[in-house]
């Protein structure tokens, strides 16, 4: 009798839970809206079909795209196959369909509804429903993906993913935010549920080397560890037609292959194993990229200026460390760097310096700060009234004798020349600069362990800027996480927190404009270059568009992503092979893109 009785206790309980779950309805007069009337930015008459062949320095460590060493430049390849809810015009800034064919917003100004798009599917077939954007919230938020950026952010700043049917949902962030930044900071991607299912305690370990299924136009189809991944094109993708997208994403297959120093990878591009190159580091362009192959117009150049945020670039020094905890040693590092001198010689003054971490960010950037220039007589008169007064034999500075030397770790080998010259004239001010060249994927892990004094790296871009990530205590003293200067200020922290929460755009940009003024006085980060413009070199079988990038264009050869603009003329490949034995020639080609070029402060 009590097994009867509980068992119907249980069954009211359920069918009091189902009904409160099928309660849930959208909002009274909701306006959906959509966005087909926003220019097209490639050529709808674009050939589909060739491979391309591309490079990466390293292997990638992992094919998972969170928890560790997930952070690799390889990842950019998964996730720009990996579709959002909706896309950031690149030109416009408009807002305009992806997974989503409709949206709304709520009247609180934290949430947004989406209607997805019935056709979207996973590339295993399975179709994407609401149930993988619920699914995403309870992967992100699982300390089985060990990623504590992840976990948090999915728990302070998503609040909720609520399911309407299979093919509605709304998303709610922490705050109030203007319409077009609720879909950039609380876009949700969907996690596909029928692959992972659940998530256990080896999860790391077991999906390293799983191709996860997609939503994108091109998926993994063959690895060969060490050596090269390719991705095939979906030839039944179910958003092959879509407005945004006819005229993109044209080469069948995408290889890339890893090669580990650049130059032996210039050689491959002349040799035409690869099909493009860019040229943006002055030694190639001015060096390089010349001679019979250009002259007889085989190989075809390109400078297009771009308006977009500058990365992030330049030297993080660990407050953790011994020498560098100290402001004096830092702030006497940055007088002691001549970067000018690296950029009028190296760089053949190519390059501008950069002035603070966010640049290129409009009013969100603070046009006051400047990057503190070279001047040995202030980085000598700084030490000489601290406790690094002395010197040594040698010339470098000491103090209870420990000298003043600082390992500098860079994954870059081409950059090896503008590191010498800092070198040599930090060595006027009595610091000692190690130069400490690894590859790629040694000195991602290292920086992300924090077990570097000097980092020279450079962050991708935002929306708007970040500061959580890279500045707040809480991602301090810990492994894996952005805040590789270790910073840990209380007060910065308190205007960081302000400036995540804050509605108002006038009050926004005020702290944001604080905060890089106190990034800037803990000289923590010396800034080094900023690039206005991209540049390169193709093969002529490569074609472009008669714009041949968008005015965020960080590469014309992106395959993915807003990119996949560029085609191949499988004719035109096989005449210029054909003519390269014999003494056919085409006119040299130079075209220089002017149309999105601006000064950003």
């Amino acid at each position: 009798m009590n097994i009867i009785k509980s068992a119907f206790i249980f069954c009211c309980l359920l069918a009091s839970l189902v009904a409160y779950t099928q309660a849930a309805t959208l909002p009274d007069n909701i306006k959906w809206q959509t966005n087909n009337q926003s220019p097209v930015w490639a050529d709808p008459k674009a050939l589909k079909g060739g491979v391309f062949t591309d490079f990466i320095l390293a292997f990638p460590p992992t094919l998972r795209t969170v928890g560790p060493d997930s952070n690799s430049s390889f990842r950019s390849f998964i996730n720009a196959n990996q579709l959002g809810l909706v896309q950031i015009h690149p030109n416009t800034q408009e807002i305009i369909p992806q997974l989503a064919q409709k949206w709304a917003y709520g009247s609180d100004g934290q949430t947004v509804y989406y209607q997805l798009d019935p056709a979207a599917k996973w590339s295993d077939g399975q179709p994407v429903t609401a149930d993988d954007f619920l699914f995403t919230l309870e992967f992100m938020r699982s300390p089985h993906i060990n990623a504590p950026w992840y976990n948090n952010y999915y728990t302070e700043q998503i609040l909720d993913v609520q399911k309407f049917d299979d093919h509605t949902i709304s998303i709610k962030g922490a705050v109030a935010r203007p319409k077009e930044e609720l879909h950039y900071y609380y876009g949700v991607t969907p996690t596909p549920k029928h692959f992972y299912k659940t998530i256990g305690d080896s999860w790391v370990k077991d999906y390293n080397w799983k191709v996860v299924p997609n939503t994108g136009p091109y998926q993994i189809s063959k690895i060969k560890k060490g050596k090269q991944v390719e991705f095939t094109r979906k030839q039944q993708w179910w958003a092959k037609d879509r407005k945004y997208n006819i005229g993109r994403f044209n080469v069948d297959k995408v290889v890339i292959k890893v090669i580990r120093d650049i130059n032996i990878a210039y050689n491959h591009f002349e040799k035409g194993n690869l099909d493009t190159f860019t040229l943006v580091q002055p030694e190639f362009w001015h060096n390089k990229a010349t001679g019979a192959l250009y002259d007889k117009g085989f190989i075809e150049k390109f400078f297009f200026y771009n308006d977009m945020p500058r990365s992030s670039s330049g030297f993080f020094l660990n407050q953790d460390n011994e020498l560098l905890k100290d402001k004096t040693v830092r702030l006497a590092l940055a007088h002691a760097l001549n970067f000018q001198k690296v950029i009028d010689t190296v760089l053949r003054g190519d390059y501008e310096r950069l002035q603070g971490f966010h640049t290129g960010y409009g009013e969100y950037s603070n046009p006051s700060i400047q990057a503190r220039p070279f001047d040995l007589g202030k980085a000598n008169a700084l030490l000489d009234a601290s406790e690094w007064a002395q010197r040594g034999g040698d010339g470098i500075r000491v103090n209870n004798g420990k000298r003043l030397s600082l390992d500098l770790n860079y994954g870059r080998k081409e950059h090896s020349d503008r590191w010498a010259i800092l070198k040599q004239d930090a060595l006027k001010a009595g610091i000692e600069i190690n130069l400490n060249l690894q590859d790629s994927s040694s000195h991602y892990k290292t920086i992300m362990q924090k077990q570097h004094e000097i980092a020279s790296l450079g962050w991708s871009t935002g929306f708007r800027p970040a500061f959580w990530q890279h500045f707040h205590s809480e991602n301090a003293h810990k492994p894996q996480t952005n805040n590789v200067t270790n910073m840990n200020n209380p007060k910065l922290d308190e205007k960081i927190k302000q400036y995540r929460s804050e509605t108002n755009k006038t009050i926004r940009v005020k702290l944001a404009q604080e905060i890089e003024a106190m990034i800037h006085e803990s000289a923590a980060f010396i800034p080094d270059f900023k690039v206005p413009y991209t540049r390169g070199a193709h093969w002529r079988w490569i074609k472009l568009p008669e714009i041949p990038g968008t005015k965020t264009s960080g590469s014309l050869y992106s395959p993915f992503s807003d990119g996949g603009l560029f085609w191949i003329d499988n004719t035109i490949k096989i005449e210029t092979k054909t003519a390269r034995k014999s003494k056919t020639t085409y006119p040299a080609v130079l075209k220089t893109f002017t149309q999105y070029r601006a000064n950003t402060p």
